[in-house]
C-alpha cells in the first residue's frame, strides 16, 4: 500500500513510518501540520520547522500545513493535508503514531473514512516501557524537548532517550503516575536519527525555555552529517 505518515518529528510518528516501511508499505510522503499555538489538541508545536530536514535526511517529499491550532477547526486543516497527499501522492493510507490518545485517533479514524484512505495505527495500545525500549533497540537516536508533568524537570530537556531514560521515566510512572510514553503533551520528543534516515542530524544551536514546572527547548540550528 502507498502511505502516508501524520509526521510531527517526535518518536512515534518517526517510528510508524519505520513501522510502515519494514511491513512493506511504500512510504510516499510525510504528512505535518505546524499549529500557530503550543496547546494544540491534535499536532505538536516544539520544533516543527525542523522535521524538513528530517525529510530530507529520509529523502521524501512533506505536505506541510499551516493550522491556527484551536480545537476542532485544526481538523479541517488536517484534512486538506491528507487530501493534498491523496491528490499529489496517491496515498492509499495514513499511518500515525497515536498511543492511547482516543480524541487523536478517532478523528483521524473519521477524516481518513470521508477521503476513503486507510487510517493506520501501528502503536495503539502498545505497552508504552516496550514501545520506548524497541525503539531504542531499533538504533532511534532522539532527544527530549519538552516536558510538562511532575518529575521532569529542567535537565530532561535535551536528554537522550536510553536505557536510563527509560528506567527513569518507568520510576517517575510508579512514583507519580507520568505516563513513561509521554502521551498527552507530558513530553515531546525529536528523532535525530534512525534506520530511515541516510544521514543523521546534528542540532549545532538550541536554547532552554522553562517557565514553571513545564518548558521546552527550541532547536535553533542544525544541520545533516553524515553517520559515524
Amino acid at each position: 500500500m502507498k502511505v502516508g505518515v501524520l509526521f510531527s518529528g517526535g518518536k512515534d510518528s518517526t517510528y510508524a513510518a519505520y513501522l510502515a516501511r519494514r511491513g512493506g508499505d511504500e512510504l510516499a510522503c510525510l504528512i505535518t501540520l505546524s499549529p500557530a499555538r503550543s496547546d494544540s489538541y491534535m499536532f505538536h508545536y516544539p520544533n516543527i520547522r525542523w522535521t524538513g530536514l528530517q525529510a530530507e535526511a529520509m529523502r521524501l517529499p512533506q505536505v506541510t500545513l499551516e493550522t491556527k491550532g484551536v480545537k476542532e477547526e485544526e481538523l479541517a486543516d488536517l484534512k486538506e493535508a491528507i487530501r493534498i497527499a491523496k491528490r499529489d501522492y496517491s496515498i492509499e493510507g495514513v499511518y500515525t503514531g497515536a498511543l492511547a490518545s482516543v480524541y487523536q485517533k478517532s478523528r483521524v479514524e473519521r477524516i481518513c473514512d470521508e477521503l476513503r484512505v486507510k487510517a493506520v495505527s501501528p502503536l495503539w495500545q502498545i505497552d508504552q516501557v516496550e514501545h520506548l525500549t524497541n525503539i531504542v533497540v531499533n538504533g532511534f537516536e532522539v532527544i527530549m524537548t519538552g516536558v510538562a508533568a511532575l518529575g521532569l524537570d529542567e535537565s530532561w530537556l535535551g536528554r537522550a532517550l536510553d536505557k536510563d531514560a527509560i528506567r527513569d521515566l518507568e520510576g517517575l510512572h510508579a512514583k507519580y503516575g507520568v505516563n513513561p510514553g509521554l502521551e498527552g503533551g507530558e513530553g515531546e520528543t525529536f528523532v535525530l536519527d534512525c534506520p530511515l534516515f541516510d544521514r543523521r542530524i546534528e542540532v549545532t544551536s538550541s536554547e532552554k525555555h522553562w517557565k514553571g514546572d513545564a518548558g521546552y527547548l527550541e532547536i535553533l540550528d542544525a544541520r545533516l552529517v553524515a553517520k559515524a
